[in-house]
This record gives structure tokens, sequence and C-alpha cells, in this order.
């Protein structure tokens, strides 16, 4: 996948934003639920002129952020050689907030999918694919598992974001599990990703140490 395709991709995924929110428009109440508190309960509000706006706004801000890392990273060299992950993890960065965009306006409109059984399945999608990426992913100072010890080693960052593959992946699966049990919901999402980035900062340093004394 190349960058024109990627970005057409992109821009097909923030116009579907847009339509939504122009169809939504005229439905909606003029203030709208837009944050929700770990026990799925309703605890932010925001007008429906900003709230409507806001999602494709952030799309575009994310994609120019990662873009621009093509740009100012100086080991970009090396994320070109997994662009084609990187790239995927953009398009379903995008369509994850595509999602969150639909559901909040279906939750408005009275169609109520609790945000504890909603997010969980969003977010163990883009973690699941973070896992993959991180098998792939070269050195750079912007996507991966980055410690001072695998920016430091080439072999450490690889056997580091390996087992961080693998790990991720895992914790998609528990975060997964936690959709079936909303009212823990939050603790599924939270200690399996700090236990995976507490194992694989523990373990960089553990196979840096290894290799500084053999």
């Amino acid at each position: 996948m190349n960058r024109k395709i990627t970005l057409f991709l992109i821009l097909v995924i923030v116009l579907a934003a847009l339509v939504i929110s122009l169809l939504a428009y005229p439905k909606l109440p003029d203030r709208m639920a837009s944050h929700w508190n770990g026990r799925g309960e309703v605890d932010g509000w925001m007008s429906k002129s900003v709230c409507l706006w806001l999602m494709p706004g952030i799309m575009v801000i994310q994609t120019i952020i990662f873009f621009s890392i093509l740009l100012i990273d100086p080991l970009r060299k090396n994320i070109a050689k997994f662009f084609g992950y990187y790239a995927g993890f953009v398009i379903i960065l995008n369509l994850f907030l595509l999602a969150v965009h639909g559901w909040m306006i279906l939750w408005n409109l009275g169609i109520q999918i609790p945000s504890n059984v909603f997010m969980p399945v969003g977010i163990a999608c883009l973690i699941f694919y973070a896992g993959i990426i991180m098998t792939h992913v070269k050195p750079n100072w912007f996507i991966g598992i980055r410690t001072p010890w695998t920016l430091s080693n080439e072999i450490v960052w690889q056997k580091t974001n390996k087992l961080g593959g693998l790990l991720f992946r895992i914790a998609a699966i528990i975060i997964l599990i936690g959709a079936a049990f909303p009212k823990y919901a939050i603790v599924f999402v939270l200690a399996p990703v700090l236990s995976v980035a507490l194992i694989t900062l523990i373990y960089s340093f553990v196979i840096w140490k290894k290799l500084k004394t053999d």
C-alpha cells in the first residue's frame, strides 16, 4: 500500500464521518452526550455544533501527525521498510474513530450501546493490530516499544518488539473478553496494557544487560 492509496482511503473515511454528521444533525438534541466514565455513565456534554465535527477534525489532525512522522523521524528510512503495516494502523485508527463517531450519534438518537461494551471491542482491535505491527517494526523514534535499551541496540529492539507483539495480541483478547463483563471493562483494558508495558520495559533492560556482559 503506497501513500496515495493510504491518503485516499483516509479521505473516504473522513468524508463518511462528515456525511453522517450532516444527515444526523437535524435529528440530534442541541446538547449531546460526549463523554462516558469507566462505569459507562455519561459524565460530559457538548453542543452538537461542536460534537458532530470534533471526530472528523481529530481524524484529520492525527493523520497529519502520522504522516509528519515520515518527514521528521531521523530513522524514517526504517519506517519505509514496514510502511504497509504503518499505513494499515493509520487506516484502522481512523475506522475506529469513525465507529466511535457513529456510536456517539446513535447514543444521542436513543440507540444506546453501553460504552463499556462498545469501547473494549474497538480498543481490542487496535491493540491486536498494534501487536502485528510490532513483529515487523524497524528501529525508529515513534513507533514500537521504545526504551533507552531498545533504541540503543537493534537486537534488543527486535527481541523486545517481537515479545511485545505477542503480548499485545494476548492483551487484545483479554480486553475483548472484558466486553462481556461491562462492570469491570476498564480493568480488562488497563490491566493487560499496563502489564505489557511493564514486562517489555523490564525485558528490554534484561536483554540489553545480557548482551552487554556477553
